[in-house]
């Protein structure tokens, strides 16, 4: 069953990096009135303020798990804190080539997170302060272009 469930996840990642692609494919403005003014063409990184892109999904999924940690309510951060593993893992292909570094930041900071929830024995002092770092870590990519 365990090579199916990869095939399966691999296949999940690769639909889910195609339609991410598509939404996001067609880089050329509509025609509006006055389409011979000149324009300025904007980034998603300088829209988003990261080298990244948008980061806004995965951050606030981490402020639903702080918020979760805040209360003491490890068991719903932990199963809440999968969605941002599963969504970061998913659009790692469309996100990490853009700035691989601060990729790699990031990742080792959610890593931190979801290693201190998945504790065998979960601490909150633990948990908070991993999820503190990591809110840290997403405010610093914003300005970075």
């Amino acid at each position: 069953m365990r090579p199916l469930q990869k095939a399966i996840r691999h296949i999940a990642i690769v639909s889910s990096i195609f339609l991410l692609s598509v939404a996001a494919g067609c880089s050329k403005p509509a025609d509006k009135p006055g389409a011979g003014a000149p324009t300025t063409s904007v980034s998603a990184s300088a829209q988003s303020g990261s080298k990244l892109g948008d980061l806004s999904e995965f951050r606030a999924i981490a402020t639903d798990v702080a918020a979760l940690v805040d209360k003491n309510d490890l068991s719903a951060a932990k199963t809440r804190i999968k969605d941002l593993e599963t969504s970061w893992d998913s659009a790692e292909a469309g996100i990490k080539p853009r700035a691989a570094s601060d990729w790699h930041v990031l990742d080792k900071a959610i890593d931190r997170a979801l290693d201190a929830l998945r504790a065998s024995t979960p601490k909150q002092a633990d948990c908070k302060a991993a999820m503190d770092d990591l809110l840290k870590t997403f405010d610093s990519m914003k300005g970075q272009q």
